[in-house]
């Protein structure tokens, strides 16, 4: 404080020196303006001597007073800290005082637990004891029981277990049987319960075509014209169609002969065109039968839309669309293929929606099952085979492939819907008046039903009748009796039914005629 003092007034002082030297040289010869300067200087250095010691006095009053206030909070900084030390205290020696009776409380556990220990060794040992004795017990017991029952402990489980074992067995196959059995009997009559179902649901046609074709003609001059100057009209028809042309003595009529009812279609049109234009010589033959493949083409593909559009089936490829159309014009067995494929194709989507099955997928693969048979070049492939080929070819799905394939057992069945066609092609080409029945076959039948029937001892006579859907079996009545009666017609229908393939039911009746025969003379 006083070095600050001190500065301020050689500052004044410097001044005042400052300001009279400088009016010294702006008035060098101005003596009494000194004097009156240097007076002026002393009473201003005696005012700041002045001020200077009341600042000086101020500046001590307030260093005291700081003095003082540090000092009381110095005095409770240290009365804080006295305080919290002492509380600090306290607490460790609370703490020392809990540590103190948990090591007492420890102490006493520890002796408690070490008690409960030698409590539960002398336990111990004590079982022990009573497990040795009760193991030497079981063993005398053992080796009495094998004494009396001359078996050791091992043979006698083993026995027992073998046992067990036999009576599971016995069980488990008895019961296996009878699951067997009912399943059988359960599946067999809901098997023919959707089959009746599904061929009453289905309209079929009696459908029977012959491989001739009776062509009329108005007059039998037209015949005539149709052989031509040595036969080259017929021969050039012949050529052209791929058909045989029988000019008889058939009045007014000519009979085309093919098995293909394709070709007998173009050559039955052709001719009717040939015969209305009566321009009849070999050049125009070609170009009329060319013309009639041509619409007979665009008339197969017309067939073909119209079959799927009627049975709601959607994005066929066109050559399969074609194919369908085809088939209007083949027949197996007399059977018409079209018709044959529309029945197994509905029967399909009636049993696949009483299977809980795609009907609309099951109904594709029944109208495409027999597309093998229409091939447009021979093959040596079976037209099972060559059918799923080409439904492969034309990006049909794998399981309508596969039910093409196989549904006469030539392809391992992959999808459930497999054996659904198999069984529907066999329901629409079993059924009576499906197919027409070759006259040495039909004959043939008939006489392997009479001769598997005469076979049997004691039978005299038998009769197939109704087309073969019956069998009459006569029987000597002194060499059967009517208990044989009922077992024979059993083991005839069993025979039938495993060794012979037909359609329908065939009924077997046994005949037992006894007479009484007396002459009065």
């Amino acid at each position: 404080m006083d070095s600050m003092i001190i500065s301020i007034i050689t500052g004044v002082v410097a001044l005042v020196v400052g300001l009279g030297a400088g009016r010294m040289i702006f008035s060098k010869n101005t003596k009494k303006q000194v004097e009156e300067a240097e007076e002026l200087a002393q009473k201003i250095v005696k005012e700041a001597e002045l001020r200077a010691e009341t600042i000086k006095k101020e500046k001590q009053l307030e260093a005291k007073e700081r003095f003082v206030q540090l000092k009381a909070e110095h005095e409770r900084d240290v009365l804080d800290r006295t305080r919290k030390i002492g509380e600090n205290e306290n607490r460790i020696k609370q703490k020392e005082q809990s540590v103190a009776q948990k090591e007492s409380s420890l102490d006493k556990q520890l002796k408690d637990i070490d008690s409960i220990k030698e409590n539960l060794n002398r336990q111990i040992e004590v079982v022990n004891t009573k497990r040795t004795e009760l193991e030497k017990h079981q063993e005398e017991h053992i080796r009495r029981l094998e004494k009396i029952a001359n078996l050791s402990a091992d043979d006698a489980r083993n026995q027992l277990i073998e046992g067990l074992r036999q009576e599971a067995q016995s069980r488990a196959l008895t019961l296996q049987q009878e699951i067997i059995e009912d399943a059988r009997v359960k599946a067999n009559k809901e098997a023919r319960k959707i089959v009746i179902q599904s061929i009453q649901r289905t309209a079929a046609e009696v459908t029977i075509e012959n491989t001739v074709t009776v062509f009329n003609l108005e007059s039998d001059e037209i015949k005539g014209q149709i052989i031509g100057r040595e036969g080259r009209n017929i021969r050039a028809i012949e050529a052209a169609t791929g058909v045989d042309l029988i000019v008889d003595d058939t009045p007014e009529a000519i009979i085309l002969s093919s098995f293909d009812p394709l070709r007998r279609e173009i050559a039955r049109l052709s001719l009717q065109r040939l015969v209305s234009d009566g321009r009849i010589h070999p050049a125009r033959i070609e170009e009329v039968v060319e013309k009639t493949r041509r619409q007979l083409e665009e008339q197969i593909i017309e067939i073909g839309e119209r079959t799927v559009i009627e049975m709601g089936i959607h994005g066929l490829h066109k050559e399969l669309v074609r194919i369908v159309g085809k088939m209007r014009f083949r027949s197996s067995y007399g059977q018409n293929l079209l018709m044959h494929s529309r029945e197994t194709a509905n029967l399909c989507a009636i049993m696949a929606a009483e299977l809980g099955m795609n009907p609309k997928l099951a109904k594709r693969a029944g109208l495409l099952h027999d597309i093998g048979k229409v091939p447009d070049e021979e093959t040596e492939l079976t037209h099972a085979l060559l059918g799923a080929k080409l439904a492969e070819k034309y990006g049909e799905n794998p399981a309508v492939v596969n039910a093409i394939g196989a549904h006469h057992d030539e392809m391992e069945m992959q999808y459930v819907i497999s054996p659904i066609i198999q069984a529907c092609d066999a329901i629409s080409g079993a059924r009576p008046g499906a197919r027409r029945e070759i006259m040495q076959q039909y004959l043939q039948r008939i006489k392997d039903l009479e001769n598997l029937a005469t076979s049997y001892q004691g039978v005299e006579k038998a009769y197939a009748i109704q087309a073969g859907r019956e069998l009459r079996v006569i029987v000597e009545a002194d060499k059967v009796s009517d208990v044989d009666s009922d077992k024979l017609s059993f083991e005839i229908a069993q025979k039938i039914q495993t060794e012979m393939t037909y359609p329908g039911q065939i009924k077997v009746t046994v005949i037992r005629e006894k007479r009484a025969i007396n002459v009065a003379k």
